[in-house]
């Protein structure tokens, strides 16, 4: 029997949050690894990072790092992944990123492996990620989609502050620490208080009064899914919760629904877990779904606005569904089918 191959795997922003839970999920996960190497920036450099037992020393993420590297996951912003992917791809480097950079770029896959995995196939040398928003809301709507055909939709997020980064989760616990002590409220991330308060702005607006989350979250489920006409409207929230996005959805389909139907759809799908007995007060909450593979998806009922429509709440970890989890699976699924090869087994035939 053949050998299965291992990778030397990159992390590009390493030391950001997104880029330590893919740190902890691939030695988790038993990712085939012959060789972890982790990059940021220069002010970064010499740091040892430690897990699962093991110490690593942070390189500087620059042009010319990537020669060895089979499969690098980009954990940073856009302006660093235009700057450096197309020299690690040039390198013969699979890059998977999880910024916005290439997401709407045609040539570029745009993948969740429970919906889209034989666009991985197509890809050259970039696959994206999706928001993290978008991909919690899709683990939701694409078994009902299967179901029923999706005709449109409207949702309300209720977004982490650790979707902003590590200091945003920071300044929310010093806005409550402040608050039990009676001291000032001090910020720096936000343009409000973030603590005890809810901001209905996520990313900056548009001129059409949309938020670049919202509008992404329109592009990318129609890219994903497939369907370029599907009608979306959302209003991004960010809310005091420090992991987790939740999000409100109501969507109308092609065909009659049934709250049973919509109950069997989801409990059957791989990328969702079926939390429904309002009786009991069963439903799912951020806190219940941080760190968890799954999204949970509850509060499923006969939408009274719309025709054939479906009313529901999901909530699902945004650092791992909608992050480092969902990068990781794509390329989980690329080497259990063959898809992705070390450059050594390339070069030796």
């Amino acid at each position: 029997m053949d050998k299965k191959p291992s990778f030397t795997v990159g992390i590009v922003g390493a030391t950001g949050a997104v880029g330590q839970e893919l740190l902890s999920l691939l030695h988790a996960r038993n990712f085939p690894i012959a060789t972890l190497r982790l990059f940021a920036s220069a002010r970064s450099v010499g740091k040892i990072v430690e897990c699962a037992g093991r110490k690593y020393t942070v390189e500087e993420a620059r042009p010319g790092v990537f020669a060895d590297v089979d499969v690098a996951f980009f954990a940073t912003d856009g302006a660093i992944t235009r700057a450096l992917a197309p020299d690690a791809v040039k390198a013969g480097c699979l890059v998977i990123d999880k910024s916005s950079a290439y997401r709407m770029d045609p040539a570029v896959p745009l993948v969740i492996p429970e919906i889209n995995p034989e666009a991985l196939r197509t890809h050259q040398g970039i696959i994206a990620n999706p928001n993290c928003s978008t991909a919690v809301t899709l683990m939701a709507l694409w078994p009902l989609h299967r179901a029923f055909g999706l005709k449109r939709y409207f949702a309300a997020t209720y977004q982490s502050v650790s979707g902003t980064g590590t200091d945003a989760v920071e300044e929310l616990e010093a806005q409550v620490q402040a608050h039990v002590k009676g001291t000032p409220l001090s910020r720096k991330i936000y343009p409000y208080q973030i603590a005890f308060n809810v901001i209905p702005q996520v990313d900056t607006f548009g001129p059409n009064g949309y938020t670049g989350e919202e509008t992404k979250m329109q592009q990318e489920s129609r890219k994903i899914m497939g369907l370029a006409d599907l009608k979306i409207s959302a209003t991004c929230v960010r809310v005091p919760v420090v992991q987790a996005h939740s999000v409100a959805i109501n969507a109308e389909f092609e065909r009659p629904v049934s709250v049973e139907a919509a109950r069997a759809a989801i409990a059957a799908f791989s990328g969702a877990q079926l939390v429904d007995d309002p009786a009991q007060q069963l439903y799912p909450t951020p806190l219940d779904f941080t760190r968890q593979v799954k999204c949970g998806v509850g509060r499923i009922r006969i939408d009274t606005a719309l025709d054939n429509g479906l009313a529901l709440w999901v909530s699902g970890d945004n650092l791992w569904k909608g992050a480092a989890l969902n990068a990781l699976q794509n390329a989980e699924l690329m080497a259990r089918e063959g898809w992705l090869k070390p450059k050594s087994a390339l070069t030796a035939r």
